[in-house]
């Protein structure tokens, strides 16, 4: 097998040792607004509810004021297990992609009737975030970047220029380096309306605040145990402060365990690991470029993604995508060291120029994955309970488009968007363990050989291309 560009070009392991020496495990962007979140009270006892939202993150968030505003006289409530936006709506990269089908290859494989209407959606529903934040005014760092796709090795270069979507711009390597300035970048692609950056903790907190000005109740340290009911009987939620019943429910539980049994395995949780620098000097800032503040990310099979902060910290992830045998999800997990140094070791055989940078925090988060790579949506009790997970590490964006399908199946209505193949398909489960962690980590192994090899993709891989199935990094 060929050796990466990491590989090939790897710092002194002193100067991994010495950017790591005081970071700290936790996430900065939940961390920098610990003294300012709003916090809510737990459920005090038994409620009588119109509509109930489980999860307080992205989607149950969107999908509560959209719930709200579309019936202000209605009671609408919601459940969230810990704190709002605790988990992956909090600690995520902050990039809200206008994909929402985790890229334009992955609509193209699964649904190529509707590519170029995804497409449009897509653009639509990040436009409409702008907007919405922009109107309400809230306070969470938004700016539309667009996002730069790099080249790092001989092989992706060829990729360069096939992404049929007219935005995307081509770059050569000149191009690429008056752009953001790596030894490692030889081409790319620049698509100006694809991403936008956010503070992704601000977000959870600002659309809390927006959803309990409008009236929206708001539960923390509630956690659902249980959904029964029948089909003419309101819907009843057993949590661990009392009992909630409503005519209609949406479900938004992300990686956590469904309150539909039917979907029990059409997710697996992986953990996505992240580190965060100091901010930069302009000295620093100045030896990199990167005034264009775009969104970044490479080729590989194995990606990174990095993107620039407020107060220009650069945020730098992914590669490893790990799936801990049995499907658990732990606190313990996000602590792995060996993870955040390979991350660190990739960062400056991208950047050498910023050899003597300090990483400030490290942490993890944990993506819900599913066999498409992207948001499914299910439903029960005669469509009075949606339900939505699978966002596979791009949901910023997708979330809004998730409520939007969602409060419309609530209500009834046939939309372009409920008409969607994709909407209204659900992907093939994971299989039960132990196949689960053999299928997954043979083909996290075949990835990586593809990226030693050249991208040339092995027999798995192939067959599962072709089921529509697979493995994302």
């Amino acid at each position: 097998m060929e050796p990466t560009v990491f590989e090939k070009y790897p710092p002194a392991e002193s100067v991994i040792d010495s950017s790591l020496a005081d970071t700290r495990l936790g996430c900065y962007w939940i961390e920098s607004i610990a003294d300012t979140a709003a916090r809510y009270p737990v459920l005090p006892g038994s409620r009588i509810a119109d509509d109930v939202v489980v999860g307080g993150g992205y989607a149950g968030l969107w999908t509560a004021i959209k719930l709200k505003t579309e019936h202000p006289d209605r009671r609408v409530v919601l459940l969230e297990a810990k704190q709002v936006g605790w988990a992956a709506s909090g600690r995520n990269g902050g990039f809200c992609e206008a994909s929402i089908t985790h890229g334009e290859s992955n609509a193209e494989s699964r649904w190529p009737n509707e590519v170029e209407t995804l497409r449009r959606l897509g653009y639509e529903n990040l436009d409409a975030i702008e907007r919405f934040i922009n109107e309400h005014k809230l306070d969470v760092d938004f700016e539309r970047t667009g996002q730069l796709s790099v080249a790092n090795e001989p092989y992706q270069v060829e990729w360069v220029g096939e992404n049929p979507d007219p935005h995307v711009e081509a770059l050569n390597a000149e191009q690429v380096q008056q752009r953001i300035a790596s030894p490692t970048f030889l081409a790319g692609e620049f698509s100006p309306r694809e991403n936008a950056n956010v503070h992704p903790a601000k977000l959870a907190a600002e659309l809390a605040r927006h959803a309990h000005e409008l009236g929206v109740e708001i539960y923390e340290n509630t956690r659902v145990l249980r959904l029964s009911g029948q089909s003419d009987e309101p819907l009843q939620f057993e949590t661990n402060r009392g009992t909630v019943n409503a005519e209609r429910a949406a479900l938004c539980t992300n990686v956590f365990p469904s309150l539909l049994k039917r979907y029990t395995f059409h997710t697996v949780p992986v953990y996505d690991y992240v580190l965060m620098t100091e901010p930069l000097t302009d000295e620093q800032l100045a030896a990199i470029g990167w005034s264009g503040r775009e969104g970044l990310a490479d080729m590989a099979n194995q990606f990174h993604y990095s993107r620039l902060t407020k107060d220009n910290r650069i945020l730098w992830g992914g590669y490893d995508a790990v799936y801990f045998t049995g499907g658990r999800i732990r606190a313990e997990y996000e602590n792995r060291m060996e993870t955040h140094r390979r991350l660190a070791k990739h960062f400056f055989t991208t950047f050498p120029q910023l050899e003597g940078v300090k990483f400030t925090h490290r942490w993890a988060g944990v993506i819900d994955t599913s066999t498409r790579f992207c948001a499914f949506y299910g439903q029960a009790f005669d469509g009075r309970v949606q339900y939505v997970a699978g966002f596979t590490g791009l949901g910023v964006g997708a979330t809004h488009f998730a409520a939007d399908v969602m409060v419309d199946r609530l209500e009834g209505r046939t939309t372009e968007r409920t008409q969607l193949e994709m909407v209204r398909e659900v992907p093939l489960p994971f299989p039960p363990e132990p196949l689960a962690s053999i299928g997954i980590n043979l083909t996290r192994w075949s990835l990586d050989r593809a990226d030693h090899q050249g991208g040339k993709r092995n027999i798995l891989l192939k067959t599962l291309d072709a089921l529509g199935l697979g493995f994302d990094s």
